[in-house]
């Protein structure tokens, strides 16, 4: 039996865990920058440390060779002329990267904001007219259509399908991902986009092959195909990237190290000929709205309507426009070589002009100025190009899921309109 001791102490090492999911760090943050200022984790401290640590074992040679009476003293009339310049090349660099950064999320979300009025407008504006003799005073034509219910209700899914397939399509264009192989195209995609080959896409609705090149590839690799007997293109080279786009660098010393992003443009041949995936989802999705005017179905809103559906189209392709604008425009290679020789100038001339007067205390001022500088290059090399897979690049993955669950919802839980409506007006009178 445990005394009245015991069962304090029971119930205060119960009421721990408790307290411990209560009290986060969030909420620490509100009254102290503790939190923050140890944290490791999505701190630029793992990219640097590299680099940092090369400068404090050299200040500590300075220091010792200081300490052995050698003549390791400069004048300190350079250095801070020097460090104006530093600073104001990285003030700019970062704004820069930053700019990058904001345009890139700005672009998106505008794409993911005409996704969203797109799918609205076909998912209520788009309906079979209704059956029966139009009443009197009705302007306009009522059309005429075999089609049914449930089968344009298949056609509109599959043309908000399409509508979220741009988006998941912008994702990995911009990543340089090649292909519809990819795990989060499954359940994304129509089945009309489900098999691609080397002279187009093969439309399941109309049983015809759409050619989207001039010619064969002859050199793009071959799979077989066990279903058909024929080999068929291997998977990233059904549809190539209009242009390379810039390689994600993993490396953790972005000032000692090499360029990190490079660009480069393979050279024009005649032969080839492609089209990025997200333009091919526009395409067609500008073809599944001409359809629907074409079968009748947008008959209540009119050319204006139209034209408001295809202008949404028009302007997620200018977003995307924008978006490899940034992806495909890196910061020029001789000013990212020139900042970090400017750096690294600095911070190895920087520990002969203060041993004379701190000694020791040399290698902590040094650490502390190359942690800050670098830090600042670190912060504006992660963030440059923003639709990487870095813990600081913009969460594409999280965008996307976000709009796949808003549409799943319209399709499962949202009516659908224009039932029971007789023609439009158009202005124009009674035909």
């Amino acid at each position: 039996m445990s005394g009245p001791g015991g069962t304090v102490k029971s119930s205060f090492s119960s009421l721990l865990p408790t307290l411990h999911s209560k009290i986060k760090r969030k909420h620490l943050r509100k009254y102290s920058w503790l939190p923050d200022v140890f944290r490791l984790n999505g701190s630029i401290v793992g990219r640097i440390f590299g680099p940092v640590v090369t400068v404090t074992l050299f200040a500590a040679g300075v220091a010792y060779a200081w300490s052995k009476g050698k003549a390791v003293v400069l004048t300190n009339s350079i250095v801070p002329l020097l460090s104006v310049v530093v600073g104001l090349i990285l003030v700019f660099r970062y704004g820069t990267s930053y700019d990058r950064y904001w345009e890139g999320r700005k672009c998106f979300s505008q794409m993911t904001s005409n996704v969203r009025n797109l799918t609205r407008f076909i998912w209520v504006n788009v309906g079979i007219p209704p059956a029966g003799d139009q009443p009197n005073g009705i302007k306009g034509k009522t059309p005429v259509s075999n089609v049914t219910p449930s089968q344009l209700h298949r056609r509109k899914i599959e043309a908000l399908h399409l509508c979220l397939s741009f988006a998941f399509a912008a994702k990995h264009y911009l990543r340089g991902e090649d292909g519809i192989h990819w795990d989060d195209y499954e359940g994304v995609l129509p089945a009309s986009f489900s098999r691609f080959d080397e002279t187009g896409y093969n439309t399941q609705k109309t049983g015809k092959t759409l050619n989207y090149s001039a010619t064969r590839d002859t050199s793009s690799g071959r799979s077989d195909d066990s279903q058909s007997g024929r080999s068929s293109p291997d998977a990233t080279k059904r549809v190539r990237v209009k242009r390379s786009n810039p390689k994600i660098s993993g490396t953790t010393t972005p000032l000692l190290g090499g360029t990190h992003r490079t660009v480069e443009f393979h050279p024009f041949q005649a032969y080839e000929a492609s089209l990025p995936l997200p333009l091919i989802i526009s395409h067609q999705l500008t073809r599944t709205i001409y359809e629907f005017r074409r079968d009748g179905f947008v008959e209540t809103i009119g050319p204006a309507g139209m034209n408001a559906m295809n202008q949404l189209i028009q302007s997620m392709v200018d977003q995307l426009g924008s978006m490899e604008r940034v992806a495909n425009t890196p910061i020029p290679k001789s000013y990212g070589i020139h900042l970090k020789q400017c750096i690294t100038l600095y911070l190895f001339a920087l520990p002969f002009t203060l041993v004379n007067d701190l000694g020791w205390i040399t290698i902590p001022a040094v650490t502390l100025v190359a942690f800050t500088l670098m830090g600042i290059e670190g912060i504006a090399d992660e963030i440059e190009m923003p639709f990487g897979h870095d813990k600081s690049d913009l969460p594409l993955d999280t965008y996307c899921q976000d709009l796949k669950e808003e549409i799943n919802y319209i399709i499962t839980r949202l009516p659908e309109g224009g039932e029971g409506a007789h023609g439009y007006d158009d202005g124009e009178g009674d035909d």
